[in-house]
């Protein structure tokens, strides 16, 4: 983890931010996703998994799963960096590691290198309860406007 990093976003400023600038965004698919905590370096937030998030098998989708890893990030990069709408993901690698069960999924991020320019950082996503066994692993690079 990229040592050093403390947030300057608490949890309602992150979570306000959001909303502010993602409100096509709220309630889309049904779907909720809500931080749960801001650590120096990392971020938890939760997504309430229900039938709109399922695929055929009745699992849990891969898009879902992306968006919320994705989702992560993006929250783990603006807690250290503050509100910058215009930080964008660069790229974004996923394993599948397991089928998650049906429960709600918990994305824990983690910054790994925080430049002026580019953030690098990790990703694990799990089932609550089941933290020792996780469904994913993301690895994703963030590209950081120049005047923030």
């Amino acid at each position: 983890m990229a040592s050093g990093l403390e947030p300057i976003m608490s949890v309602a400023e992150l979570q306000a931010f959001f909303v502010e600038a993602f409100p096509q965004a709220l309630g889309a698919s049904g779907d909720e996703t809500l931080i749960e905590k801001i650590m120096p370096g990392r971020v938890l937030i939760r997504r309430k998994v229900s039938e709109v998030n399922l695929r055929p098998g009745g699992t849990v989708s891969g898009p879902t799963m992306m968006a919320l890893a994705d989702h992560a990030m993006y929250a783990v990069i603006l807690a250290h960096i503050g509100p910058v709408a215009l930080a964008v993901t660069t790229n974004l690698t996923i394993n599948f590691l397991r089928k998650p069960g049906l429960q709600d999924l918990l994305a824990e991020g983690r910054l790994l290198k925080l430049g002026k320019r580019l953030a690098v950082g990790e990703v694990t996503l799990f089932n609550e309860g089941d933290e020792a066994d996780p469904v994913a692993h993301v690895t994703s690079t963030y590209s950081i406007p120049p005047d923030r």
